[in-house]
C-alpha cells in the first residue's frame, strides 16, 4: 500500500512537471474557468499515460517546490464533474494528505488519475474550450492536439519505480500513529486496527446534545496511506465503528433567530476487506429546512442592507454585527428556500467577509462547502 506523503515527496523530488505529473499552488472549481482548466489537465494527463497512474499535487510553490498546503477539500463528488464534461472519463481520486509542518487546517491535495486506455475528450463546451477537444501533455504544458498517432508508453517504468519507493512500512505506520496521538492529545485521540492491517486514528471535541454524542474539530486519518479522511471545524459529526467498518455522519447546524437544529448532511463509510483493500462510500442525507417565506424575506433584505454597508465601509450597529455572523448561513438557507439571487449575494460578500475577520471568512467557506456537497448530488 502506498504511503501518499512519501509519494508526494518522491514526485516533487523526481523532476519538474512532465507528462505524468503536474503541480499546482491551488485549484478552484467553483467557477467555469477553474473547472475548465482542471478538466483540461485531467484530460491531458489521462491521454498521455494510458497505462499508468498520473498525478496532480496541489499546494506546492511552482518555483521551489515548497509545500504550502491548501484548505481541506472534502469533495468526494469530483468524479461527477469529470463524468459530466469528459468523454471516456478516467477514474479520478482526490485525497487530502497532512504534513507535519502544516497547520491543522492545511493539507496537500493529491489527485490520482487511473490508467485509461481510451482517448479522453471534452464532451461539451466549457469556458474557452470547445466540445470534442483532445489534450495531451508536452513537458509541463497541457496542449490541444489532433489525435492521429499511437500514444507511446514511456512512463510506466518511471511511475512504477516512484510508487514502489513510496510503499508503506511498519515504521511509517507507527510513526504516523505516534504523530497523530501527540498532535491531537488535546482531544482524547483514539486508534483502531481493522483486519490486522489498517490503522485509523481519530480525535475530536466531544459534545452531548439531548443524549446524542457529537464531535467537533474532528480529524480522522487512515494512517497506512497518510490520508486525512475528514476534517471539520464548524460542524459536528457522529462516529460509529465495528470490526469491518468506520462510519461518520456529518451534521450541519442550521436555523434562524436562535432556532437552530442539527440536520444530517452526509454519511461516509470506510469498509475494510480481508484482502488488504478498502473502499469509501458516501451518501448525501441532507433535506433542506423550510421556513416561513415572509420571515425569510425580512432576513434576506436585512442581509442585503448589511452587505451594502460593508461595501461602503460604513460602521455597523451592535445588532448588525450580530446579524453579520449569521449572514453566510442565512444566505444559504434562503437559497435552499428558492431565493434565486441568494448565492450570488453570498459570493458578492466574499471579499468583505474576508477583510472583516478570519472567523467570518471561515463561516463563508463552510457555507460554500455545504452548498457544493448538495449541488454535486
Amino acid at each position: 500500500m502506498i504511503n501518499k506523503r512519501l509519494l508526494i515527496k518522491h514526485l516533487l523530488a523526481h523532476n519538474d512537471e512532465n507528462s505524468f505529473y503536474d503541480k499546482k499552488r491551488k485549484i478552484d472549481i467553483s467557477y467555469k474557468e477553474g473547472k475548465a482548466k482542471f478538466l483540461k489537465h485531467i484530460c491531458a494527463l489521462s491521454n498521455s499515460n494510458p497505462k499508468n497512474n498520473s498525478y496532480i499535487v496541489i499546494g506546492v510553490e511552482d518555483e521551489d517546490n515548497r509545500i504550502i498546503g491548501v484548505d481541506f477539500f472534502d469533495d468526494s463528488k469530483i468524479q461527477n464533474l469529470i463524468n459530466a464534461y469528459l468523454n471516456n472519463p478516467p477514474i479520478v481520486q482526490y485525497e487530502n494528505i497532512p504534513f507535519p509542518h502544516l497547520s491543522d487546517n492545511r493539507v496537500v491535495g493529491l489527485v490520482t488519475i487511473r490508467p485509461n486506455p481510451k482517448i479522453t475528450s471534452l464532451r461539451k463546451n466549457i469556458w474557452k474550450y470547445y466540445g470534442g477537444s483532445v489534450f495531451f501533455r508536452e513537458g509541463s504544458m497541457s496542449m490541444p492536439k489532433v489525435f492521429d498517432i499511437e500514444v507511446k508508453d514511456i512512463n510506466s517504468a518511471i511511475v512504477s519505480a516512484i510508487e514502489n519507493n513510496a510503499q508503506n512500512s511498519i515504521e511509517h505506520t507507527l510513526d504516523g500513529v505516534f504523530d497523530f496521538l501527540v498532535k491531537r492529545k488535546d482531544y482524547n485521540p483514539k486508534y483502531k486496527v481493522f483486519k490486522e492491517y489498517f490503522v485509523v486514528c481519530w480525535a475530536g471535541q466531544k459534545k452531548v446534545v439531548k443524549d446524542e454524542t457529537f464531535y467537533s474539530r474532528v480529524d480522522i486519518e487512515l494512517i497506512n496511506e497518510q490520508v486525512k479522511l475528514f476534517f471539520s471545524v464548524l460542524d459536528e459529526v457522529s462516529i460509529s465503528l465495528d470490526d469491518n467498518s468506520f462510519k461518520i455522519i456529518e451534521y450541519v447546524n442550521l436555523g434562524l433567530q436562535n432556532t437552530n437544529k442539527y440536520y444530517k448532511l452526509e454519511e461516509t463509510i470506510i469498509n475494510f476487506e480481508e484482502n488488504a483493500n478498502y473502499n469509501i462510500e458516501t451518501k448525501l442525507l441532507f433535506e433542506p429546512p423550510k421556513f416561513n417565506r415572509k420571515m425569510l424575506f425580512h432576513i434576506y433584505n436585512n442581509n442585503n442592507s448589511i452587505l451594502e454597508k460593508l461595501k461602503k465601509g460604513l460602521t455597523l450597529t451592535k445588532f448588525e454585527e450580530i446579524d453579520l455572523k449569521n449572514l453566510p448561513i442565512t444566505y444559504l438557507i434562503c437559497h435552499f428556500n428558492m431565493f434565486p439571487e441568494a448565492i450570488a449575494k453570498l459570493n458578492e460578500a466574499k471579499p468583505y467577509l474576508r477583510s472583516y475577520s478570519t472567523d467570518l471568512y471561515d463561516l463563508y467557506k463552510e457555507s460554500l462547502r455545504v452548498l457544493r456537497k448538495v449541488q454535486y448530488n
